[in-house]
């Protein structure tokens, strides 16, 4: 298709980069500190467990280092020249970030997806279309990077705009399944066991949240692509949506001593079993599989 170039507006090209990459490298941070209070904080985790962590914050450097050597190729190699962004081809550091954030995406959503399956009592059907959408996703934004480096130039974004439309539509959808899941069966529960009432309700409102946080930056994400295709606006979103699912699985890790109101455990020390213990009485609740450890441990945790 022919598309007409144009000298780009350096506000929504060059201007929406840095604004990008300063949130960006803000939510790494917050990323990073999050995974050292994981190490500090559950020394004891399994080594699959820690290895996971480890993967996900080595792709999130290379995501943002990605970021940033786009950022630098348009505003200082290409200093003074707009005529890559006119006419060039799209960068390559900016076409691989969307992959790496799609897998990273792709695993904490899998990882929640695993808490469903238990909140679920192991509900085949459920968990196997939210991680058949899951994958779905994962899929069309390799199939989206693979067409974007056929692209002559970011003008003919444009082109894609269905595909883009359908990946980014598909993950808003699976954010919303995943929360609406938990909270149902979080709900359940706590009907059954009434003692268990402030942390299963503690425990729905990080579920809210964290799919709330993920689903409004994808369907932003999703309306400026839409909206303004040709220009690096909905760019600028992507590059925190990444970093966002990444701290809200390593929010899950951190905070399940918090949940159930015992702090940290000392460094060295074995973790406590997850029995809901009542203030007044002090007495373990025995519940039905899955046990309050598989449901308080983050969303992949095996049964130990």
């Amino acid at each position: 298709m022919s598309v007409e170039y144009v000298v780009p507006r350096f506000d929504d090209t060059l201007g929406a980069l840095l604004v990008g990459f300063s949130v960006s490298a803000t939510a790494f941070g917050m990323l990073t500190i999050q995974v050292f209070t994981y190490y500090r904080c559950f020394p004891q985790d399994k080594a699959g467990y820690k290895a996971l962590v480890a993967l996900i914050w080595s792709i999130a450097v290379i995501d943002q280092a990605f970021v940033g050597y786009g950022v630098y190729f348009y505003t200082i190699t290409n200093y003074l020249n707009p005529l890559p962004l006119a006419t060039g081809k799209p960068q390559w550091t900016l076409i691989l970030q969307m992959t790496l954030g799609a897998v990273v995406g792709a695993i904490v959503k899998a990882c929640f997806t695993l808490r469903v399956w238990r909140f679920s009592y192991r509900n085949w059907w459920l968990t196997g279309f939210l991680f058949l959408m899951v994958l779905a996703q994962l899929g069309t934004a390799t199939i989206f990077t693979v067409k974007c480096f056929e692209l002559p130039s970011f003008a003919h974004m444009i082109a894609l705009k269905a595909l883009g439309s359908l990946s980014l539509g598909i993950g808003v959808v699976t954010d919303m399944s995943i929360a609406a899941a938990l909270c149902f069966y979080l709900q359940k529960m706590r009907s059954s066991h009434s003692t268990a009432y402030s942390m299963i309700n503690t425990l729905t409102i990080y579920a809210v949240n964290t799919g709330l946080l993920t689903s409004t930056v994808s369907l932003s994400t999703l309306v400026l692509f839409n909206i303004m295709p040709t220009n690096f606006v909905f760019i600028c979103l992507y590059f925190v949506l990444s970093k966002l699912y990444a701290i809200s699985f390593l929010a899950t890790l951190n905070t399940r001593k918090i949940i159930r109101g015992r702090g940290t455990d000392p460094e060295g020390g074995k973790t406590p079993s997850f029995s809901i213990v009542t203030d007044s009485i002090q007495m373990p609740i025995q519940l039905p599989v899955p046990t309050i450890r598989e449901e308080l441990l983050a969303g992949c945790h095996q049964k130990s």
